[in-house]
């Protein structure tokens, strides 16, 4: 049986993906995911907010770190960094960010599912190119030094930081006991609905960049399909509550003066 690590196999894995993330992107226009702020009963059983997001975030954490120690290149210098950046991410949404998660809202195991085998294929994208796939010789230590890796890292540690700052500003808009809905304000939302979203956005831009990998783009392309639908969504609760409040604000949906 052809290994699921073959330029075939793999190539095809990821061309898939970014086909599928063009359907994905038209359906989640007219179907909006219920949680978070737009949590809906129907999408079936819960569980909490922060157990949710560990059960969601931590499986692609694992699968990176195996798909590296597992690797003949698990002591190569450059696939080791980048391997790093990308747990570094996800070591933080999956065990720091869930307990600073205030209130006591429910996640959809429907959602979670659905979140874990995106983010193992994920996983199986960046890691399988990384470890496995790229041609022998192409990240050598001397990559650490290229335009791309300095600039993508660079680009990569923006996004980390707007995502968790956004994030730190959403956590702060009620005081405990408080269930009502407020706009939020400061950093990035000054010109977008969704500022967290836009900085994993840039954050994974960041990562296609540094790796400079087919794998790495279409990430980024999911990461859109799956993010600019639901700042969408976000953008018109924002307007069906605030109205004109929230509306004379002109911000675009995740994109700054674009989207």
């Amino acid at each position: 049986m052809e290994s699921i690590f073959s330029p075939t196999v793999y190539y095809t894995v990821v061309w898939t993906m970014i086909g599928l993330a063009v359907v994905v992107f038209a359906c989640l226009l007219n179907v909006t995911a219920g949680y978070g702020m737009m949590y809906d009963r129907r999408w079936g059983p819960t569980v909490g907010n922060r157990l949710g997001w560990m059960l969601m975030e931590a499986p692609v954490f694992v699968a990176m770190l195996l798909l590296w120690l597992l690797s003949g290149r698990r002591a190569e210098a450059a696939p080791a960094v980048m391997g790093s950046l990308f747990l570094l991410h996800y070591f933080q949404r999956s065990f720091i960010f869930p307990f600073l998660i205030k209130g006591k809202g429910k996640m959809p195991l429907s959602i979670i599912l659905m979140g874990v085998v995106f983010n193992l294929v994920n996983a199986y994208m960046i890691g399988g190119w990384l470890f496995y796939v790229a041609p022998a010789g192409l990240y050598t230590p001397d990559w650490l030094l290229t335009p791309q890796f300095i600039i993508g890292t660079i680009v990569f540690f923006i996004g980390m930081g707007v995502n968790i700052h956004s994030d730190h500003i959403i956590r702060n808009l009620r005081k405990p006991g408080d269930t009502r809905h407020y706009i939020p304000r400061g950093g990035m939302y000054r010109y977008v609905a969704s500022a967290n979203y836009f900085g994993e956005l840039v954050e994974w831009s960041g990562y296609a960049i540094l790796t400079w990998s087919l794998g790495g783009f279409a990430f980024v392309i999911w990461t859109f399909a799956n993010l600019a639908p639901r700042a969408r969504s976000i953008h018109r609760r924002y307007i069906s509550e605030f109205g004109e409040e929230y509306d004379r604000l002109g911000r675009r949906y995740i994109l700054p003066f674009i989207y």
